[in-house]
């Protein structure tokens, strides 16, 4: 069987975008959609009057409202759902561990603030090396008429490129026969900071240099995947902000982050952490070495 699509359901607004989407994407990849949610047991003694028996009822109806909606706008789309116990990130990453995409909800904070991930949606992410994607409330897709894909923006590091993150920027625009803009942020060498004025030419020199190692990067993807369009910007500074801005009329963002096997230290760069926080496309973060 193909790889299902997961998303995890609580009810809340943002899960229901969650599931809105995720149960488009696993008609795009044809495969099984998977719905899941975590009863976290023990209950908190913030809410002691809430008993397993009351949780469980409580779970039994959300699901069941998740998956008629979800047969109602795709009739065609194989279904299962699953009721777990216990703590959700843990287990949300351990479902997660065979299947194809994990798909989340992202609750919004406005826009100032941006959008707030949670204590769980962070848990998972940094738990688990299958693809994640956070979805936020205004992202849930119209019904009413199909209409064409937005592009797929990625963050794309020349030095540290892993092929995780491009072949799954590329996948996604191929399934859904959009463009794909790749962005790249670059810096003067840390030698440069010691002076106070720097060369012009210098500057306009490793600017060429950084599109042209972007562009060599990307030459290799674009020949498997002739069919997708690619825009591609190399520019000085970071690219948090960069793909913040071109998510705002995105269909996907992905960001890639890098596996910590400690428990310590940062498991979110400033690029992933940014966009996920800022971004109002969904954002998917791919795990890499």
């Amino acid at each position: 069987m193909k790889d299902p699509v997961t998303v995890g359901v609580d009810g809340s607004p943002e899960s229901r975008a969650a599931v809105a989407w995720g149960a488009q994407e696993a008609s795009l990849r044809q495969v099984p959609l998977r719905l899941v949610h975590v009863i976290d047991w023990p209950i908190s003694p913030a809410v002691p009057r809430l008993g397993r028996e009351t949780a469980g009822r409580w779970a039994d109806e959300t699901l069941t409202e998740a998956l008629g909606e979800v047969r109602r706008r795709h009739p065609h789309l194989e279904i299962t759902a699953r009721c777990l116990s216990g703590r959700p990130a843990a287990a949300l990453a351990v479902e997660a561990a065979d299947v194809g995409l994990l798909v989340l909800g992202s609750r919004g904070l406005g826009s100032l603030v941006g959008f707030l991930v949670g204590a769980v949606g962070t848990a998972t992410l940094v738990a688990t090396d299958t693809p994640v994607v956070l979805v936020r409330v205004a992202d849930e897709p119209k019904h009413a008429d199909p209409t064409p894909y937005g592009e797929i923006v990625v963050g794309v590091d020349t030095h540290d490129a892993p092929d995780k993150v491009l072949a799954f920027a590329f996948e996604e625009a191929a399934r859904r026969g959009c463009a794909l803009r790749a962005i790249h942020g670059w810096k003067l060498p840390p030698a440069y900071r010691s002076f106070p004025f720097i060369d012009s030419y210098d500057e306009r020199a490793a600017g060429r240099s950084a599109a042209q190692l972007l562009d060599e990067l990307l030459l290799p993807w674009r020949h498997e995947f002739p069919s997708v369009s690619v825009d591609q910007t190399a520019f000085m500074g970071s690219a948090g902000g960069q793909l913040v801005q071109a998510a705002a009329g995105a269909d996907l963002v992905v960001v890639g982050r890098h596996l910590r096997r400690s428990p310590l230290g940062a498991h979110l760069g400033p690029v992933a952490h940014a966009v996920l926080h800022h971004a109002t496309a969904p954002v998917a973060v791919i795990a890499h070495d």
